[in-house]
């Protein structure tokens, strides 16, 4: 059996073992050879401003910076698809002596005459860090020229994590509010931070919210329009979804404007209702209350019959949960429950110690959890669990069909819209359906696994009457 490397012993725990006293280590650089999942600073950055569908995204370094996260979420827009395009200054060995902001410059200056958007971000990566391009100057001057915002994205990748990427791209989403700030309010409005509708879940969300009778001004940034970010200092509330990526947005609103700010989430019937319960009581409207039940209690009584329906084939069996953002695998956690699954195993790449602590809170004891884990380690917790689903990204994908176990993919890179209450019945449906499928039988680490029980209780059996 592969053992835990000794650095990162610290970042495993058991709820209800022995050394269970202790709170997990998090929070901390990932150990060289650990082969972690996370992701560079410019992926983490690139990944939150990229749904703001009329903005200009030109990636400034090597093209494969830009290659690897082109079309990087499947962010869906009502309107202009600018956002789906994926441009580079392709720096080669002569910027990499003589510098690249004489290619930045034409680089800018041509894309922004031929797409007409209405911001461009520009993202430095690590060549950029190395060189010394003076990004802000570049964008200054263009800025000036041009008309329209040119914002530098400071997210060279060796600067950090995944996470530090999100703090740059919320300090570039800062300079857009920061735009419009100072404008006369909206009674009963909210803007939706750190949900980016994939698979056109913020148009599920919004509709809630008009239900409701609650006027959403901003999304960001799913189908985010740059206009509407400069607006969203208007709104009465930040209602935040991926609190990973956007509380640090949400925070500096909060000192700038006294804009303040709630942490919900959209997945699985408790935390859906929730969430917009807590919008409600958030305004102390009682139109918007009443609204409010009429929705929940609509949507509840609609799905839970399903739901139901799925439990009765999926109770008794155990799943493994390994995300990004730890408010996620709160809701699957909860989610699960609802199907009678058991969460064997449950971590995230970016939690702290605050999440981690209320994960012990709603796991069952014996259930693993897990910071910043690598594919090895993630194999031989399913093996010693022996889960029957994975849920997780598209690197975690391989290693649930390698270990014969079911798949779903909560990611952004996922085409089915999981959030909200009709998203419960997805997810219900997908867990359903890959578990249930036949093909796990013929895998050959399930095949192996089975004759080796077989094998030990046929020596157990021999050892029992030979003696």
């Amino acid at each position: 059996m592969i053992e835990i490397l000794k650095d990162r012993k610290k970042q495993v725990f058991q709820k209800g073992a022995e050394t269970g006293d202790r709170g997990i280590v998090c929070e901390k650089a990932s150990l060289a050879g650990s082969v972690s999942q996370r992701a560079c600073v410019f992926c983490g950055s690139r990944v939150v401003l990229y749904p703001i569908a009329d903005a200009l995204h030109l990636v400034h370094g090597p093209v494969g910076c830009a290659a690897y996260t082109w079309d990087i979420r499947g962010s869906l827009s009502s309107g202009p698809e600018l956002h789906r395009l994926s441009f580079s200054t392709d720096l080669r060995e002569k910027e990499v002596i003589f510098g690249g902001e004489k290619k930045l410059y034409a680089a800018l200056t041509e894309l922004i005459k031929a797409y007409a958007p209405k911001a461009a971000f520009v993202y430095a990566t690590c060549i950029i860090g190395l060189i010394g391009d003076d990004v802000q100057a570049v964008c200054k001057k263009v800025q000036a020229e041009q008309g329209i915002p040119v914002i530098p994205v400071h997210s060279e990748g060796f600067r950090g994590t995944k996470k530090d990427g999100y703090k740059a791209a919320c300090e570039a989403l800062f300079r857009l509010v920061v735009e419009g700030g100072g404008q006369p309010g909206f009674p009963l409005s909210i803007n939706i931070l750190g949900d980016f509708n994939l698979a056109g879940e913020t148009w599920m969300i919004k509709e809630y919210y008009r239900q409701m009778g609650i006027k959403v001004v901003s999304c960001i940034t799913g189908d985010g329009r740059v206009d509407e970010i400069r607006e969203s200092s208007r709104a009465g509330l930040n209602v935040v979804q991926c609190s990973g990526s956007m509380t640090q947005l949400a925070k500096m609103m909060e000192e700038t404007y006294g804009l303040p700010f709630k942490r919900v989430s959209y997945f699985g019937i408790e935390d859906t209702a929730e969430a917009l319960y807590s919008v409600a009581r958030h305004f102390d409207d009682l139109q918007v209350m009443r609204k409010t039940e009429e929705l929940v209690r609509s949507e509840v009584n609609r799905i839970y019959p399903e739901v139901q329906h799925y439990r009765k084939a999926l109770e008794g069996k155990k799943a493994a949960i390994y995300v990004g953002g730890s408010f996620k695998a709160f809701s699957l956690v909860k989610a699960l429950r609802h199907l009678g699954i058991q969460t064997a195993i449950v971590g995230s790449q970016t939690g702290n110690p605050e999440d981690y602590e209320y994960l012990k809170e709603i796991c069952d004891a014996g259930t693993i959890i897990v910071d910043d884990t690598n594919p090895l380690e993630l194999s031989r917790f399913m093996m010693e669990k022996d889960v029957d689903l994975l849920i997780g990204g598209v690197k975690e994908r391989p290693i649930a069909y390698k270990m014969g176990a079911a798949f779903c993919d909560h990611n952004h890179e996922r085409k089915t819209a999981l959030a909200g209450f009709e998203g419960m019945l997805n997810f219900c449906r997908e867990v359903y359906a890959s578990i249930m499928s036949p093909v796990w039988q013929f895998s050959p680490a399930r095949q192996r696994r089975a004759t080796m029980e077989q094998t030990f209780s046929e020596e157990i059996t021999k050892a029992m009457f030979s003696t």
